[in-house]
């Protein structure tokens, strides 16, 4: 007995292997995690439990019940012979993980296998087989996630063993031969088996464990890397927070080298490769473009292809950074092996790029809610600005003996001027006709303070007066154009203000004769805020942010000027709907 217990142990180290195998197979893991499986793949884990007890009964030991011999690799048997096998592990887990329905098919290949190897024992051990994956399926039923638990197995286990015992003794004759048998293998067997049980899971819970303990290492790691670069994405991804991010993840993951890139260019680069990828360079990798494109992270097994030929990247992960589902750069990590590679890396980078998108996010809105709340003060400022009142009211004063109904007509326009006005604190969009008679109020009362010195011209293509615009968005364009461009010109003062097609997009501009603007003044104007003593408006920079923060990115300012010649800012706006008949005069 007690060799056949040593040679029964012996044979679990298979069992070891083979459930460490089972968990690279996806389907395999869904078993374990109470995942509902397809009928193709249920099919599969039939065989593989099936083949695991067929296994189970080759490698068990030869027992020839009158002489006590024990042998190993019967392929058939006598009738006075019988195995001592580990078949009914394959077949109970098979049951525990997959249902009676699992349990029995791996039974019915097991124990149909049994039945044709003979021998005295060949019916009762065939059809206790099926039972026990039956049985094991009925505890599945039941289970929670304690039913996995190695106890739980090593019961079913031993449970299993003990019924084909029975069995035999019921079954098989002569009773004396089955008695003998019972007796020489039993105690072994049972033990054995249902320790087997407990192993296979023990080792699959452990391998599972381990995962996720790595996993969640992981995630602290990704955590507290996402919390210390919130400071440097607080003014959104630029060169110099790309520079901080890289040189924080290149000290915490190993790889050999990390870079970022925004849509177009690279921002920073850390690491192997930085005597060839320099900052503010176009991107170099087709890899890099199409997960810019494509927004979804990408996976480079072979050489990095770049313009340098003797370029020592080779493996690499890349994760978009989006912000409003829009991809605005890449977060990339290069390694040196193909096994650096695994899938808790890649889940790793996804979870960082995640959050960095987020903060990203964040970023900019709190950007653009400071710029709002700028704005509004600015234009809380603008309407009640004591300059303008006073000199719109000292010329109304002037027309009122002279010419009432010229006096009658400003005092409109500077009601309209107001009540647009304090409309835009809290409107944020607005018509471009509503846009455009804001703008009209505010240039008759203009035109009439500066009688024959200033010339409006408007150039408005009908269709349009529908095509939203952030509010207060011309005006502040219209008065920085004559506080600025404007200012000191005794005569000949123009400013045009054209609205015109072009293809799919929609153009207006703002268009006058005045000074112009220095070139290095005209290069910061939409970067930052630039003051002025002069301005009463929201400003240049202002407008821009808003523009971009409600109609898009790809929505701007753009300023052309020459000293001396002039100034026109424009604003180009998509536009796919049909015009209307009518529009503006």
């Amino acid at each position: 007995m007690w060799q056949l217990f040593l040679s029964m142990f012996e044979r679990l180290s298979m069992i070891v292997m083979m459930a460490f195998l089972l968990t690279r197979l996806s389907y395999f893991r869904k078993l374990i995690e109470h995942q509902e499986i397809g009928r193709t793949q249920r099919w599969t884990i039939m065989l593989i439990f099936g083949m695991f007890g067929i296994i189970g009964t080759y490698t068990g030991l030869t027992v020839h019940v009158e002489t006590t011999e024990i042998s190993k690799w019967a392929f058939s048997l006598k009738e006075e012979e019988a195995i001592a096998n580990s078949r009914v592990i394959g077949v109970v887990i098979a049951g525990l993980l997959g249902g009676w329905r699992v349990g029995l098919g791996a039974g019915l290949i097991a124990g149909g296998h049994r039945l044709l190897l003979g021998g005295f024992t060949a019916a009762a051990c065939g059809i206790s087989t099926m039972v026990a994956g039956l049985i094991a399926g009925l505890v599945y039923r039941a289970r929670n996630r304690a039913a996995l638990s190695p106890f739980v197995a090593l019961l079913v286990g031993m449970g299993a063993e003990a019924l084909q015992m029975l069995v035999i003794l019921l079954t098989a004759k002569p009773f004396e031969r089955a008695e003998a048998l019972v007796e020489a293998i039993g105690v072994p067997m049972i033990v054995a088996n249902g320790i087997g049980s407990a192993i296979f899971v023990l080792v699959i819970r452990h391998l599972f464990q381990e995962e996720e303990k790595a996993g969640a290492l992981q995630a602290e790691k990704a955590m507290r890397l996402a919390e210390a670069t919130v400071q440097h994405l607080r003014n959104g991804l630029t060169a110099h927070s790309a520079q901080a991010i890289c040189e924080l993840f290149i000290r915490e993951v190993p790889s050999i080298a990390v870079a970022v890139t925004n849509r177009s260019h690279i921002l920073a680069h850390v690491g192997i490769g930085a005597d060839h990828h320099f900052v503010g360079e176009p991107i170099q990798t087709e890899t890099t473009r199409k997960v810019i494109e494509t927004g979804e992270m990408m996976v480079v097994y072979d050489r990095v292809i770049c313009h340098h030929e003797q370029c020592p990247l080779q493996k690499a992960i890349i994760a978009p950074l989006k912000r409003k589902d829009e991809t605005i750069g890449t977060l990339k990590f290069y390694f040196r092996s193909e096994a650096d590679l695994s899938s808790i890396t890649f889940e790793f980078v996804k979870g960082l790029s995640s959050l960095l998108s987020l903060q990203l996010e964040i970023a900019e809105a709190e950007k653009y809610y400071q710029l709002m709340k700028e704005a509004e003060i600015k234009a809380l400022h603008a309407q009640v600005h004591p300059h303008f009142l006073f000199n719109a009211l000292n010329t109304i004063v002037s027309y009122i003996r002279i010419n009432p109904n010229k006096a009658r007509e400003l005092l409109l326009s500077l009601a309209h001027y107001l009540r647009r006005n304090l409309a835009s604190s809290t409107q944020m969009l607005s018509t471009l006709e509503e846009e455009l008679k804001h703008v009209r109020a505010y240039l008759t009362i203009e035109e009439a303070r500066f009688q024959d010195k200033l010339r409006v011209i408007y150039n408005i293509e009908h269709g349009f007066e529908q095509l939203m615009l952030p509010t207060m968005t011309l005006q502040p364009l219209v008065e920085n154009a004559i506080k600025h461009g404007l200012r000191r010109m005794k005569q000949g003062s123009e400013i045009v203000i054209s609205v015109q097609s072009s293809g799919n997009e929609v153009h207006i501009s703002v268009s006058d004769n005045g000074k112009g603007i220095e070139q290095a003044r005209l290069a910061e104007l939409l970067k930052k805020p630039v003051s002025s003593q002069q301005g009463a408006g929201i400003g240049l920079y202002n407008v821009n942010e808003r523009l971009k923060s409600l109609l898009g990115e790809h929505v701007q300012l753009s300023i052309q000027s020459m000293e001396g010649k002039g100034t026109t800012v424009q604003i180009k706006i998509p536009y796919s709907k049909q015009k209307k008949e009518g529009g503006f005069r």
